[in-house]
This record gives C-alpha cells, sequence and structure tokens, in this order.
C-alpha cells in the first residue's frame, strides 16, 4: 500500500490553503486517508487520479460543501489564510464567498445574465455600482463580448460552454480569493474547453485557482502544480483514496517519483 508523501516545500509561495492530515468519511466509511497539502498564492494546482480516488471530495473540504452531506465528516486540520476553516466561529456561508466554487455542469441560475451576476453580490450587500460589477465580472470571464446585447436575456439560453463562463463570471462577481472548479470542462466541446484554459491562465494573476480533471493533458497545460491522487479497495467494497504525490506539473508529468503515479501519467495506469 502506498503512502502518501509530503508536499514539497513552497519556500517563495505564500500557502492560502494547507490540509494537514485531512480524513473524510461518509458514515462509517473512511472515503479520503490522511491527505496533507499546501495550496500557494496566485497559482493554478490540479488534482488528478482515477474516480473514486477522492479527488472531489477534498476539493469540497476547502470550502466545506461536504458539510451539506449530512453523513459527511472531516478530520484533520484545513486553514485558509492560517485560520482553521472548521472552527466554531467561521460562518461556511461567508467561508463560500471567499472560497467560490465552479460545477462540473453548467449551473446559471433560472434568470437573467445580468441577474446572475447580481444576484450574488446583491445578497452579499454589495454597495458599488453593479452596472460596472457585471461588466467587469464578464469581462474577466472572457464572455463579455458575447452577451454584452444581451444581458436582459436568460443565461439559460446561452451554449454549454457560455453558461460555464457565466457561472465563472458569478463566482468571480462575489470577489473571492480562491476559486474551485470541479471537472469544468468535462461537459463542454473542445472550442470552449480552450476557452475556459485560457481563462483559468488570466484567472491566476488575481486568484488561487484549484481545478480537478480526468483530463491530463488539461492539467499538463493549465497547472502550476499537480497532485495526483489514488484509490485502494476497502473492506466493504467501496474505494478509499489517497494522495500519492504532489509536486511542481513538469516533474508531475515527466519525472514522477512514484511509480503509481508514473503509470498513471503514462497511460498504463491499472
Amino acid at each position: 500500500m502506498s503512502n502518501a508523501i509530503s508536499p514539497p516545500h513552497l519556500v517563495t509561495d505564500k500557502a492560502v490553503l494547507r490540509a494537514k492530515s485531512v480524513s473524510v468519511y461518509y458514515g462509517s466509511n473512511l472515503a479520503v486517508r490522511d491527505v496533507s497539502l499546501d495550496i500557494p498564492e496566485n497559482k493554478v494546482v490540479a488534482f488528478i487520479g482515477p474516480s473514486g480516488c477522492g479527488k472531489s471530495t477534498v476539493l469540497r473540504c476547502f470550502n466545506r460543501m461536504n458539510d451539506l452531506i449530512p453523513s459527511a465528516r472531516v478530520e484533520g486540520q484545513i486553514t485558509y489564510n492560517g485560520r482553521d476553516l472548521y472552527g466554531s466561529k467561521v460562518d461556511p456561508v461567508e467561508l463560500r464567498r471567499r472560497i467560490g466554487m465552479v460545477f462540473q455542469k453548467p449551473n446559471p441560475f433560472p434568470k437573467s445574465i445580468y441577474e446572475n451576476i447580481a444576484f450574488g453580490a446583491r445578497i452579499n450587500g454589495y454597495q458599488g455600482d453593479m452596472d460596472d460589477l457585471v461588466e467587469d465580472s464578464l469581462r474577466k470571464a472572457a464572455i463579455w463580448d458575447e452577451v454584452k446585447d444581451k444581458l436582459k436575456e436568460s443565461g439559460l439560453a446561452l451554449s454549454g460552454g457560455q453558461q460555464q463562463r457565466l457561472c465563472i463570471a458569478r463566482a468571480i462577481a462575489i470577489q473571492p480569493d480562491v476559486i474551485l472548479m470541479d471537472e469544468p470542462c468535462s461537459a463542454l466541446d473542445p472550442i470552449s474547453t480552450l476557452k475556459v484554459e485560457e481563462l483559468i491562465h488570466e484567472l491566476k494573476q488575481q486568484y488561487t485557482i484549484i481545478i480537478v480533471t480526468h483530463n491530463m493533458q488539461q492539467a499538463s497545460r493549465v497547472s502550476d502544480l499537480t497532485a495526483f491522487y489514488n484509490a485502494e479497495a476497502t473492506e466493504t467494497g467501496g474505494k478509499m483514496g489517497y494522495l500519492v504525490e504532489y509536486n511542481q506539473t513538469e516533474l508531475i508529468f515527466q519525472a514522477p517519483r512514484e511509480k503509481a503515479t508514473q503509470e498513471y501519467v503514462s497511460g498504463r495506469f491499472g
């Protein structure tokens, strides 16, 4: 059985998020075991690995989305700028404003394009010029030129790729520090995928991004650091995920330290 290795020592990078000995249970089932890694500021970190290895489960720990699953329990420590994310005084709603999320399937609100952006900002008490915020968010998500003349039309009328960029704009509008992306391109065509990847490159100038992806080429293209997770069968017939290796993306793909990583990135896995 492979053991998770320690994350690389990132001397020059400030760790915005830090997971230390994190395990996640669903009821009595251990879903993810003993994950430790640092997420540095203004970097893109990719989580890769086979199905059932815990990539999305770990991702959801960073903004406490697992709280919404009654049977879920998180052990260990996760800090955000040094503060315990699971501390008793942390408001999960405020946390999710700081650490936004984009899901696998585009999920615009059944509202106008404008209201998709303005809605969350308004709920969070935004006091500035809403028109400017909407335009700025849509520009940052590289979709303004495509929608500027139809802001009153439904977000659901957009193509899948446009809907996903609208959802990214919606996440940007609440002014987060970190953006979590759970398979954001899995439902998109190649052209839309390329646009989202180009967008990720732009966004890391201002945001820290964690992306879960099954697409290893995508991970190699967009990320600075890559974490490879694996899974092993449990006695109950389920799967338990664990972190195998975490390093600079170039090293993960060209000179991995672990055999399982090498087999996965070379396509010989399993």
